[in-house]
């Protein structure tokens, strides 16, 4: 990503969730984005590497990939092999409203997200009960007979319900050390900064925290996530304003809890990443 660029918001969810069964040849190489909903992606040919939050994951077929909203990540596809997957978008607010208590129905990302690992390498038993799972969300979103909406609805609980319970059990990161690349010091260092973003975060605090020379950081944060130190926080920040802001924090508080010590600068950066005021955030 070229200095000073940031991560581009991607997609819209106006449904409480959208499924896409997709299949192309282009090349792609996508700049890094991120989505303000959750989505999983079920991989089922090509040749596909995905990295997520500075993880890279090397795909095989019927391979679950999550992505958490607000996570950043891109795709790299090799056109030599047509890529086929099954998306699925879910937004968080359909997730709360069909929770129970204790048990959320968002436990899935939210597992991805605290462990820092997004796949789940599925066999083949797991293979048949998710691609029977997808075929019926596809069937009952398609259909128009009685109750179609909800038993749509249903399917997709069921799911999440399914790849949350896999997930519990998962050994992916134990078993399958070829199936992704990360640097662990790196890894420390993004979970660092994700913790403390009202805190200071430039480069010479987190070379001194994490005993490495300025340069070499500079060097392999790059080298590894794709971004720049200043690129990463600032965006991460962003976000979080953003997320305080759509749960009535006041705008100023919200500058302040996610790091920003310059209001004027906030204001700057959230109307060119978001495309709107702090005030647009705000619940009416």
């Amino acid at each position: 990503m070229p200095e000073g660029m940031e991560a581009d918001k991607r997609g819209y969810l106006l449904e409480d969730f959208r499924l896409f069964h997709l299949k192309d040849s282009r090349a792609q190489r996508l700049d890094y984005h991120y989505h303000e909903f959750d989505k999983i992606i079920l991989f089922l040919s090509g040749k596909v590497t995905y990295t997520v939050e500075g993880v890279t994951y090397f795909l095989r077929p019927w391979d679950l990939l999550l992505v958490p909203r607000d996570q950043i990540h891109r795709v790299n596809i090799d056109p030599s092999e047509p890529y086929e997957r099954i998306v699925l978008w879910v937004g968080r607010s359909w997730m709360e409203r069909r929770s129970d208590s204790g048990q959320a129905l968002s436990e899935c990302f939210d597992l991805v997200r605290t462990r820092g690992f997004h796949l789940l390498r599925t066999d083949g038993e797991q293979r048949l009960n998710y691609m029977r799972r997808a075929a019926e969300l596809e069937e009952a979103l398609r259909s128009r007979d009685f109750g179609h909406e909800r038993m749509a609805d249903t399917c997709c609980q069921q799911f999440l319900i399914c790849v949350a319970r896999d997930l519990l059990r998962d050994q992916t990161a134990e078993k399958e050390k070829d199936s992704y690349r990360s640097d662990p010091k790196i890894e420390e260092i993004l979970r660092y900064i994700t913790g403390h973003l009202s805190e200071d975060l430039t480069v010479d605090a987190l070379a001194e925290r994490f005993y490495l020379s300025r340069y070499y950081l500079m060097h392999r944060f790059k080298a590894v996530t794709g971004y720049t130190v200043h690129q990463y926080t600032s965006q991460k920040r962003l976000l979080l304003a953003g997320e305080l802001l759509r749960g009535g924090t006041p705008v100023m508080k919200a500058a302040e809890q996610a790091g920003f010590g310059d209001y004027s600068a906030f204001l700057r950066a959230f109307r060119s990443t978001f495309h709107a005021s702090p005030r647009d955030f705000q619940p009416r």
